[in-house]
């Protein structure tokens, strides 16, 4: 809408600004929304992945957008007035800002594989893994044993016992002929033990990563450190299923499609206020 600088009337301001101001309100609500459902997607499509952790969204509510950071919306210092409210450029209207994502961490059922090489933990911890970048963390159980006798996952990372020093030379050597592994993670080659296998934990789960393949690694400029796992059980011949209820991810899908709907609906009919300001407004 476009208002001549001759333009007296108080419905001008309000054209270009209260339909806008609406639409700044509806238009952030169908964008968290839209995450909300990205976030509930990825959750179903891993719903059957060993040990998966699902994902939630955060949302923030804002009581006026001049609680934002200065960085996301600029108003301007004016001293307050009827004509000067209608120019806050949606600083007078609360909106809904989706401030993130976070792992939940709670525990997967445990099924029965019997396989000797599947390991589940029940409690709290990860295995830890070498990877070319660095050691990373998995709760994913379904190891194998590479042609040089290495206990490996899935997708041939090296399984580390506990221990300290360079990883390299923790990495776990069987035979696979008799493995066996106790609930404490000691590991026994026939009747060669081995040692422990590496089980670890993370106090501040904000701090872990995932970078897929249901592998962790510490986020940069976070200060946690990984201490022995105490509080858990190894379970050989189980796997840890996905902690994703997939009845109650369709229910949080089928509420979020509802709400972005909606929210489509308030952005048109916040568009169809201005085309009629816009006709009223006697243009000079």
């Amino acid at each position: 809408m476009t208002c001549s600088a001759n333009t007296e009337s108080l419905a001008c301001s309000r054209g270009g600004s209260v339909s806008a101001k609406g639409i700044y309100s509806a238009l952030s609500g169908a964008m968290a929304q839209n995450q909300r459902l990205e976030t509930i997607s990825n959750n179903l499509a891993n719903s059957s992945t060993t040990a998966f952790k699902k994902d939630k969204q955060t949302f923030s509510e804002f009581v006026t957008a001049n609680e934002k950071p200065p960085q996301i919306m600029t108003v301007p210092r004016i001293a307050a007035s009827v004509e000067s409210f209608y120019d806050m450029q949606g600083g007078d209207r609360a909106y809904v800002d989706a401030s993130g994502t976070y792992s939940d961490f709670s525990q997967g059922a445990l099924k029965n594989t019997g396989g000797a090489l599947d390991l589940a933990i029940e409690g709290k911890g990860f295995f830890e893994v070498m990877t070319p970048s660095g050691i990373s963390y998995t709760r994913s159980g379904a190891f194998k044993i590479d042609a040089d006798g290495r206990m490996i996952t899935s997708d041939g990372l090296a399984i580390l016992r506990e221990g300290t020093g360079d990883p390299a030379q923790r990495t776990i050597q069987v035979s696979g002929k008799n493995v066996t592994v106790g609930y404490n993670g000691e590991i026994y080659d026939g009747e060669n033990q081995l040692g422990k296998i590496s089980l670890v934990d993370i106090e501040n789960k904000d701090a872990l990563k995932k970078i897929g393949n249901s592998l962790y690694t510490l986020k940069p400029n976070y200060e946690a450190a990984p201490h022995v796992a105490r509080d858990l059980k190894l379970h050989q011949g189980f796997l840890e299923l996905s902690n994703v209820n997939v009845v109650d991810e369709m229910t949080d899908m089928i509420q979020a499609s509802r709400v972005f709907e909606a929210t489509k609906e308030a952005i048109k009919a916040h568009d169809s206020m201005d085309e009629k300001l816009v006709n009223v407004v006697p243009k000079v």
